[in-house]
């Protein structure tokens, strides 16, 4: 994106976002038809998911919950008192010729959520509203060049639609909002995030003008972006065609629009439809929904801790880097895993460095994730602890002793470091005698390094730990090394 700012800097985007999340309820919003993915075509339907007549909807309880969680987690108004609306199109994939959604009294109203730049920037995204709705199906054109074929196993599916207030300002944060949200309805159990399979579905509405402009231009809308990287690039593409136009002296023609990924450009669906367009008007199958105190506290006492509350546990509460913070809030179960180790462990950087590192790369080479993880937390702070006192070494905690502990979950750090024969010599006396045979087998070395010559450390170290069978603690080791090569003049 810098190099279209570089370019255009009389220019600026003003960009707002609606994600299209799919809930994760076993059925769909407004009857019983089952809401998995990847069944046979047309074999999760209904009389009312088929729209026939007569067939009346209900309203999916745990779709209200999902909605009223996400909201809370962002600070949003819980509507208490909100209703369904229908709004009316026609498609071959939308068989009733109208969805139902919310339009006038949406569940949730405002709230917002941090996002943080690569530059270490925050920005606070403000939401618009958050609604409940119902999908549409699939229309297939792939299989053949005269006919397109329809699948309606995702028509009637739940889903939340979250509305950004037209704030962002690049493809940079519009990546960085969509990460947080995938982010957060992972950490609610709502939602898988995939966006490759439909769960999350991303349409950017883009309009460029004027710096220090007041008013919007003519906004284009990319519909159906199905990941974080091409929300970006479609965003920095349509930001750099608009300008171009008007750079021309051409307006914006309002429409809605296309992302070809192999390409890399946008181009035109259809005119943008406008609200009046939808004929809204309340949905008279359903009765509004009100949302009782005792629910909403029911809901409130299952909210888990989430992303922003961790990050700021960990960089505050546990002096942690904000880069460790990120990195272990980036997943909900990598972030648990390190708060079950810590309650064992007070080296908060050095659990954090095990997490990050010897853990998930042995997840990574075992093709498992934190959830699979299998070895207590318990023993794993066992480990830490061990090397933070100087015990064993980081090579001996990782590649035996830890190799040892996957192997079999079940056994004892204390056990297996007996068997291994792993803890260091703690004798003053032998660790001495160890330098000093270091020493006295090199005496030029000795004579080497008073001259200046300090890389001959590292050649004294090695002697200490083969003489010692690597059983000393190196940091301690080294420092006596120093001490006594200074006595040594």
């Amino acid at each position: 994106m810098n190099h279209i700012i570089n370019n255009f800097e009389q220019y600026e985007a003003v960009i707002g976002l609606e994600v299209h999340v799919q809930l994760s309820t076993a059925s769909k919003a407004f009857c019983t038809d089952s809401a998995s993915f990847g069944s046979l075509p047309n074999q999760n339907i209904s009389p009312v998911s088929l729209g026939l007549p007569g067939a009346l909807p209900l309203t999916n309880e745990k779709a209200v919950k999902y909605a009223t969680k996400l909201g809370l987690a962002i600070n949003s108004k819980i509507n208490r008192f909100n209703f369904f609306d229908r709004k009316n199109y026609f498609y071959a994939d939308l068989p009733k010729g109208y969805q139902i959604t919310q339009d006038n009294e949406p569940i949730c109203l405002g709230g917002s959520l941090k996002i943080r730049l690569d530059d270490g920037s925050e920005k606070d995204i403000i939401l618009n509203r958050i609604h409940m709705e119902e999908d549409a199906g699939k229309s297939i054109h792939e299989m053949d060049p005269n006919y397109s074929y329809i699948d309606l196993n995702r028509a009637g599916v739940a889903l939340l639609e979250v509305v950004t207030e037209p704030m962002l300002s690049t493809g940079e944060e519009a990546a960085a909002y969509l990460t947080e949200l995938r982010k957060l309805v992972r950490y609610l159990d709502i939602c898988d995030g995939n966006m490759e399979e439909g769960s999350m579905r991303c349409d950017a509405n883009i309009s460029v003008r004027l710096k220090g402009e007041k008013k919007l231009g003519n906004r284009c809308e990319v519909k159906n972006l199905n990941s974080i990287k091409n929300v970006q690039r479609a965003i920095e593409h349509e930001i750099e065609r608009q300008i171009k136009l008007l750079n021309k002296g051409k307006a914006i023609d309002q429409n809605t629009l296309n992302f070809d990924a192999n390409t890399g450009k946008t181009s035109p669906l259809r005119s943008k439809e406008m609200a009046n367009d939808y004929r809204y008007f309340p949905e008279p199958d359903l009765l509004p929904l009100s949302i009782s105190e005792e629910f909403l506290e029911a809901v409130k006492a299952e909210m888990p801790a989430l992303p922003e509350e961790l990050y700021q546990k960990f960089t505050k509460e546990m002096n942690l880097p904000a880069y460790d913070a990120l990195v272990l809030t980036a997943e909900k179960a990598m972030a648990d895993c390190f708060l079950e180790i810590t309650a064992h462990t007070k080296n908060y950087k050095l659990a954090s460095n095990w997490v990050m590192g010897t853990l998930r790369s042995y997840l990574k080479e075992t093709q498992q994730s934190f959830a699979d993880l299998q070895i207590p937390a318990q023993e794993i702070a066992a480990i830490i602890d061990l090397v933070d006192g100087g015990e064993i070494n980081n090579n001996q905690a990782k590649n035996k002793l830890f190799a040892a502990l996957a192997k079999n979950p079940q056994a004892k750090v204390s056990q297996l470091v007996e068997e291994l024969n792993l803890i260091h010599k703690k004798c003053d006396n032998e660790l001495d005698a160890f330098i000093m045979a270091a020493l006295n087998k090199f005496p030029d070395k000795v004579i080497e390094y008073h001259n200046g010559k300090k890389g001959v450390i590292g050649m004294f170290m090695g002697e200490v730990m083969k003489l010692s069978h690597g059983k000393v603690d190196p940091k301690k080791a080294n420092q006596l090394l120093l001490e006594k090569l200074e006595q040594a003049k």
